[in-house]
C-alpha cells in the first residue's frame, strides 16, 4: 500500500504486517516517520473519520518576547533562565505526548542539531520561519501597536542546517488594507519559493487582524477563513502548508472551515495564560467542531506543573476526558506532588476567555 502525505509532498511506500494479538508493525520507509507524518496520512486518507490531533508546544517565544519569553517559575517567582526554558522543551520531549515542539532556530540548534534530542523520539522539531512586526513584543516597545509588517531573521538555509529541521511555523497577519496585505502575501510566496525546491516544509500560523483601524471586518472568523482559502487556492500541493493554526472564532467559523476543506488541516493556538478550564475548554470544542490541531505556548509555560499539564491536553485531544473533569484531576495530581495551584480549584475552572465561543 501507499500513504500519500498531501502536502508533505513525499509518496513512502510501506507494508503493513498484523500479528497475533492484532497489532500493527510498520515495515519499511514508513519506519522513520514522526507522530506528526502518521497522523497527517490518516486524517488526509479519512478526514470524516480519523481521530488523530497534533498536539504542539510553542516554545519559540523567545523570538517574540525577548527576556519575557522564557516566563516566571512557579516554585521561586522568579523569572527563568533561557537554559531553564531549554531544560522545559527536553521534558516535554522525552515525555512524547506532543507530537511537534516548536523552537526558534537557535535553540533548535543546540536541542536538535548539537544534543540529538529527537533523535529516536515521535516528537518533531519545527522552528519558527519569520517573525513578523506583530510579534516584536519587547519591553517599551510600541511594533505591535502598528500593522503587521513582514520580515523573516532565519533563512530557509538555515533552518535547515543550523537548526536541523524540515519544519518550519510561517505567520501572516492580514489587516484588510491591499497594500499591506499584498506585502505580507508576497513575503508569504518568497518563502514558499525558497522553502520547497530546498525541502523546508512548513505550517501556516494566520493571526487576526493585529491593527486594522475603521476596516476592521465585522466577521473575523468569515474574514480568515476566506483569506485562507483565497490565498492558497493558487498554492500547488507540494509548496501547500501542512496544516494550519489560528485564533478560534467559534463553532460556526469552525464548521465552515472544515466542509469546505478538510484537507486543510485546520487547527487553533492556546492564546494568553487564563486559567486552566479556559485552555482546557477551548481545545475540548475546537476538537469538537472540527479542528484537527492545537499549539498551545504561554498557557503550558504559566502552568504549575508542565509535564502534568501536557498529558492532560493530550487525553482532551484524544477525547477521553471531558475538559471540567481534565481540570479537576489537574489540581489532584497538583495536591499529590505538592504544588499549591496559581487559582483555589473553584477558580481555575471558570472560563474566563472561550465561554463566548461555547
Amino acid at each position: 500500500m501507499a500513504f500519500s502525505l498531501g502536502a508533505t509532498g513525499t509518496d513512502l511506500a510501506t507494508r503493513r504486517h498484523l500479528d497475533d494479538h492484532g497489532t500493527i508493525t510498520l515495515t519499511g520507509a514508513l519506519r522513520a516517520m514522526k507522530s506528526l507524518d502518521f497522523k497527517l496520512a490518516h486524517i488526509h486518507a479519512d478526514p470524516a473519520s480519523a481521530r488523530d490531533f497534533i498536539l504542539a508546544d510553542a516554545k519559540d517565544a523567545d523570538m517574540a518576547w525577548g527576556l519575557a519569553a522564557t516566563g516566571v517559575d512557579v516554585a521561586s517567582g522568579h523569572p527563568r533562565s533561557l537554559a531553564d526554558y531549554r531544560d522545559q522543551m527536553r521534558e516535554i520531549v522525552r515525555q512524547g505526548l506532543v507530537d511537534i515542539m516548536l523552537m526558534s532556530v537557535s535553540t533548535s540548534e543546540l536541542l536538535t542539531v548539537q544534543e540529538g534530542l529527537f533523535e529516536g523520539s515521535d516528537v518533531t522539531p519545527a522552528v519558527r520561519a519569520n517573525d513578523s512586526t506583530d510579534i516584536h513584543l519587547v519591553g517599551g516597545g510600541a511594533y505591535a501597536e502598528g500593522p503587521s509588517l513582514p520580515f523573516r531573521t532565519a533563512t530557509v538555509a538555515q533552518a535547515l542546517g543550523a537548526g536541523g529541521a524540515d519544519l518550519g511555523l510561517y505567520s501572516i497577519t492580514l489587516n484588510n488594507d491591499a497594500a499591506l496585505d499584498r506585502a505580507t502575501l508576497e513575503a508569504y510566496r518568497g518563502f514558499r519559493l525558497e522553502a520547497e525546491p530546498q525541502g523546508l516544509r512548513h505550517f501556516l500560523e494566520v493571526f487576526d487582524p493585529n491593527a486594522p483601524g475603521a476596516r476592521r471586518p465585522s466577521d473575523v472568523g468569515r474574514f480568515l477563513n476566506d483569506s485562507i482559502a483565497r490565498a492558497l487556492a493558487g498554492v500547488p500541493r507540494g509548496a501547500r502548508p501542512l496544516f494550519l493554526k489560528m485564533p478560534y472564532h467559534g463553532p460556526r467559523a469552525m464548521e465552515e472551515l472544515t466542509s469546505y476543506d478538510p484537507h486543510l488541516v485546520p487547527g487553533v493556538l492556546g492564546g494568553s495564560s487564563g486559567t486552566t478550564h479556559d485552555a482546557f475548554f477551548l481545545l475540548q470544542e475546537a476538537r469538537r467542531h472540527g479542528a484537527r490541531a492545537a499549539l498551545f505556548g504561554r498557557k503550558i509555560n504559566a502552568s504549575e506543573h508542565q509535564l502534568t499539564f501536557v498529558r492532560y491536553l493530550r487525553v482532551i485531544a484524544d477525547g477521553e476526558l471531558a475538559a471540567a473533569d481534565a481540570v479537576r484531576a489537574y489540581h489532584a495530581d497538583l495536591a499529590r506532588l505538592g504544588i499549591k495551584p496559581r487559582l483555589p480549584l473553584s477558580d481555575d475552572l471558570a472560563l474566563t476567555e472561550t465561554q463566548h465561543h461555547a
